[in-house]
């Protein structure tokens, strides 16, 4: 009986490791993970420097990720998992200063205009004009002085 009982587990032992490379089986079907924000071409083309937090969030939706501690950088990560086939991930990083944009990074970058494509014009910086300084009140100055807010040129 106690052989019996052993070699009932060490069947039911080897079963389940099979479990754990099911998506090696060919036979087992896995369902696509679609996860995050998705990100076109399209909607990046329509970003422009100096445009507010609430234009963007108009434009690409709401950041995937939106950190507590760095508030001036929105992240809009994509990432799909298909049944066949490679992981497919993308991710676009928007950075804010006084809640306007100054800086995009990541896998898609706005494409110039037509015009500055076809190379009839010569090659263009857009300047972000300086936005005016918010007032700001006592306790909010009394923390940056202390030394625990960021440093305002």
């Amino acid at each position: 009986m106690q052989k019996l009982l052993i070699s009932g587990a060490l069947i039911a032992s080897l079963l389940l490791t099979g479990c754990g490379s099911v998506e090696r089986l060919p036979f087992v079907h896995r369902i696509d993970i679609q996860q995050g924000n998705v990100i076109t071409q399209e909607m990046v083309d329509q970003l422009k420097p100096g445009m507010s937090k609430r234009q963007v969030r108009f434009s690409l939706g709401t950041p995937m990720i939106s950190d507590v501690f760095h508030a001036d950088r929105w992240d809009y990560v994509y990432r799909m998992d298909p049944n066949k086939g490679d992981i497919e991930r993308q991710q676009v990083s928007l950075f804010f200063e006084d809640d306007v944009l100054v800086r995009i990074a990541g896998d898609y970058r706005p494409n110039l205009p037509s015009d500055l494509n076809a190379g009839n014009a010569p090659s263009q910086t857009i300047v972000v004009p300086p936005q005016p300084r918010k007032a700001r009140g006592i306790l909010t100055r009394l923390w940056h002085w202390i030394g625990f807010g960021e440093d305002e040129i």
